[in-house]
C-alpha cells in the first residue's frame, strides 16, 4: 500500500503532524521504534518529570508550608513506589491517548526502526529482524534527540549510580547526594525533584549562569 506520508518518530513533533495529516485527508502511516507513542517527552521527558515535579512540590510543600497556613498536620511520609506509580500512570495516560488518537484518525502504525532506503521508500526493521518496506509519496523524518553526552569523556550510564535523565526519572530510593552535570532545563527540574524529596542536590555548570541557554 501507498502512502500519502509516512513520519518516522511519534514524538509530539511526529504524532501532531500524523494526526493533523490525517485529519486533511492524507493517507498516514507513522513508523516507530518503542514500545508506545509519545517519543521522548511523553514518555521519559516533559511528562514524567511535569508529573514528579508536582508530586514532589507537593511534599514539600506539606512538610514546610502548610503551618504557616494554618494548617496544622503531622510530618510528610514519603512513598516513593507510590510516586512512581503515580508517574508511571501519567504517563500511560498520555500514551494511550495518542494511540487512540491513531486509532480515530485511521493511522496506520509500524513497529519498527524506520530508515528511508529511496525516494519515496522507507524500511522497517522488527525486534525479530524481520524488513518492511513501505512506498509513499513524502517522508517526514521526526526522530527527536536522545541523552548527550560529555564532550571528550565517555561515560557508561549504568542508570543507578551513573543516571542520564533517563534513570533520574525512575530512581528506586532517595539519593544521598546528587550530582547533577548541566545547569539547564532538564538538570535543575531532576535536581529539585530530588532536593524536594530530601537528597543533597549540586549541579555543575559550564557557564557563568545556569539556565544559560535561556
Amino acid at each position: 500500500m501507498a502512502y500519502d506520508v509516512v513520519i518516522i518518530g511519534s514524538g509530539p513533533g511526529g504524532y501532531v503532524c500524523a494526526i493533523k495529516a490525517a485529519q486533511l485527508g492524507l493517507k498516514v502511516a507513522v513508523v516507530e521504534k518503542n514500545a508506545t507513542f509519545g517519543g521522548t517527552c511523553l514518555n521519559i521527558g516533559c511528562i514524567p518529570s511535569k508529573a514528579l515535579l508536582h508530586a514532589s512540590e507537593m511534599f514539600a510543600e506539606a512538610g514546610h508550608s502548610f503551618d504557616a497556613l494554618g494548617v496544622e498536620i503531622p510530618a510528610p511520609k514519603l512513598n516513593l513506589k507510590k510516586m512512581m506509580a503515580h508517574k508511571d500512570a501519567t504517563v500511560s495516560a498520555n500514551v494511550n491517548g495518542v494511540a487512540f488518537l491513531f486509532k480515530k484518525n485511521k493511522i496506520d502504525a509500524f513497529r519498527g526502526t524506520g530508515k528511508v532506503v529511496a525516494a519515496g521508500k522507507v524500511s522497517v526493521t522488527g525486534e525479530d529482524g524481520k524488513v518492511e518496506e513501505i512506498e509513499t509519496r513524502n517522508i517526514v523524518i521526526a526522530t527527536g534527540s536522545d541523552v548527550a553526552g560529555i564532550p571528550g569523556v565517555k561515560v557508561d550510564f549504568d542508570e543507578k549510580v551513573i543516571v542520564s535523565s533517563t534513570g533520574a526519572l525512575s530512581l528506586e530510593k532517595v539519593p544521598g547526594h546528587l550530582v547533577v552535570v548541566g545547569g539547564g532545563v532538564i538538570g535543575l527540574e531532576l535536581g529539585s525533584v530530588w532536593a524536594r524529596l530530601g537528597a543533597k542536590v549540586t549541579v555543575g555548570e559550564f557557564l557563568d549562569t545556569i539556565l544559560g541557554g535561556m
